[in-house]
């Protein structure tokens, strides 16, 4: 074997491994947001704080079946390979376990090995590993519950800029007016939107998430990322409609769209 190939390899296990944890973190953060909203709604009110049952955050409690809340062993929450051995049931009530969570794995894993294929034994490879989880775990997010957490967006915007102080995949200039323009462009969409339907059209997360796609890759991978997330969300906004039997104002996320073109677009420049 090449030694990139040995690289490749590893790189594929440990996002299989980084893709259990995401499969974590979008179903947990979520209700940690929920809760923290709670919390600080009460506060403002000056209402009496309420239980918000027991401690929950990325590593605690134990992961759990959602049916019968047998807590896992070990050897049950091995990446991909538990589910295999389980045959896609939980041990103690033999409920079916979502195909999602294997999946999440896998694609993290193969998405992860293509990083180094394509990088190389370079810092490119580890900034575009971070680079390409985290829009994984957004992705997830968004698509379950049409919102695009600031603590992951954010950290990774300011994560961008800071890999091109160094020119990692831009100089610095073309990354912060990546942000700023990658911002500004669906910002001024939004309000051209609202001004003529008196309708938000999008949330604030998808500008906050081109701004990240720009500060990662620079102004210059903007128009491609911009075009390849308004057809693939065209089409199948308008296929999940279709098989959803439902109306046009159905409201869609659109930050899948901008997570899948602004991968492919930094991928397809460097």
């Amino acid at each position: 074997m090449s030694f990139i190939t040995v690289i490749a390899t590893w790189c594929g296990l440990l996002g299989i491994m980084v893709g259990s944890f995401i499969n974590v973190v979008a179903h947990r953060l979520p209700l940690m947001m929920e809760r923290d909203w709670q919390v600080s709604s009460r506060q403002m009110l000056g209402l009496v704080s309420e239980d918000t049952g027991p401690r929950l955050n990325l590593l605690l409690p134990s992961s759990r079946c959602p049916h019968c809340g047998h807590t896992l062993r070990a050897w049950e929450n091995i990446p991909l390979l538990s589910y295999a051995l389980l045959r896609g049931k939980c041990s103690a009530c033999h409920a079916g376990i979502s195909l999602r969570y294997p999946l999440v794995e896998l694609t993290c894993g193969l998405l992860s090995a293509w990083i180094a294929l394509h990088f190389g034994f370079t810092w490119q490879t580890a900034a575009a590993l971070v680079f390409t989880w985290a829009l994984l775990a957004a992705l997830l997010i968004d698509i379950d519950h049409q919102l695009l957490p600031d603590s992951i967006i954010l950290p990774l915007l300011w994560a961008g800029l800071i890999v091109n102080i160094f020119g990692l995949f831009v100089p610095l200039a073309d990354a912060v007016w990546g942000a700023v323009i990658g911002y500004l462009s669906l910002w001024l969409v939004y309000w051209a939107f609202k001004l003529l339907t008196g309708k938000d059209g999008m949330g604030y997360g998808d500008f906050k998430l081109l701004a990240t796609v720009g500060a990662w890759g620079g102004w210059n991978i903007l128009p491609m990322t911009i075009f390849l997330a308004s057809v693939v969300g065209l089409v199948f906004g308008l296929i999940t409609l279709r098989m959803r039997n439902e109306r046009t104002n159905t409201q869609i996320p659109f930050g899948p769209y901008i997570a899948l073109a602004g991968w492919i677009a930094l991928s397809w420049n460097y």
